[in-house]
């Protein structure tokens, strides 16, 4: 395993945790709103999913058909129902009567994991990147390196997250979106109920096709 390997490994891990999708839009929400810390313990649940989805990336990579098409239209399906159920919740955010804005994140490690695990950009974007820039080395990949290569694209992803933490936790960060704060929580909630629609639209018709070949 050579260290070229590694890094564009790293680099993959950081590219996918960095790219704009509902879990970035999530926590800009999240940690602006509610401070750092709380942006920080959303992104720690969201590794969860990461790591499943980047280890799933390159255990089809290494595997090539291994894995069938089935269970990731099951998963874009859920992934679509829940998204679509937190893009209605953000939607229908307003001030309380004591002008504070209702919160639609109770516990934000627990979010982070739940949303990590079903966000529909995951699988689709992580195959993507990954094959991308490992495509030119999947000779070089076996099954014994899954291990040390699941882990460094985990170090990517951390890497990108300080970055967002950091960002989201900046004070001009943090006084803007209290200025606007209806307007970027409604507008991230119909973004989540596009990408949530998306992900049916390309998952409930492999699910009605696999179920017609039973028949």
């Amino acid at each position: 395993m050579t260290a070229s390997l590694l890094f564009w490994v790293l680099v993959g891990g950081f590219v996918y945790g960095i790219t704009p999708g509902p879990g970035v839009l999530a926590v800009f929400g999240i940690g602006a709103a509610r401070g750092r810390s709380a942006g920080a313990a959303f992104l720690c649940g969201h590794l969860v999913g990461d790591v499943v989805w980047c280890g799933s990336a390159l255990v089809a990579i290494i595997g090539a058909r291994v894995i069938g098409s089935g269970i990731f239209d099951a998963l874009g399906t859920i992934s679509g129902m829940y998204l679509f159920w937190l893009g209605i919740r953000a939607l229908r955010t307003r001030r309380e009567p004591g002008g504070e804005v209702a919160a639609y994140v109770g516990r934000p490690l627990w979010h982070g994991v739940a949303f990590g695990l079903t966000n529909p950009k995951s699988y689709p974007v992580a195959i993507a990147t990954f094959t991308a820039l490992l495509s030119s080395r999947a000779g070089s990949l076996g099954w014994g390196m899954l291990p040390l290569l699941v882990t460094v694209s985990f170090a990517g992803g951390v890497l990108a997250y300080a970055i967002l933490v950091g960002v989201v936790g900046a004070p001009r960060v943090r006084t803007l979106y209290r200025r606007h704060q209806i307007m970027v929580t409604r507008l991230s909630g119909a973004m989540f109920v596009g990408f949530a629609l998306t992900a049916l639209w390309h998952a409930v018709p492999g699910l009605v096709g696999q179920r017609a070949t039973f028949y």
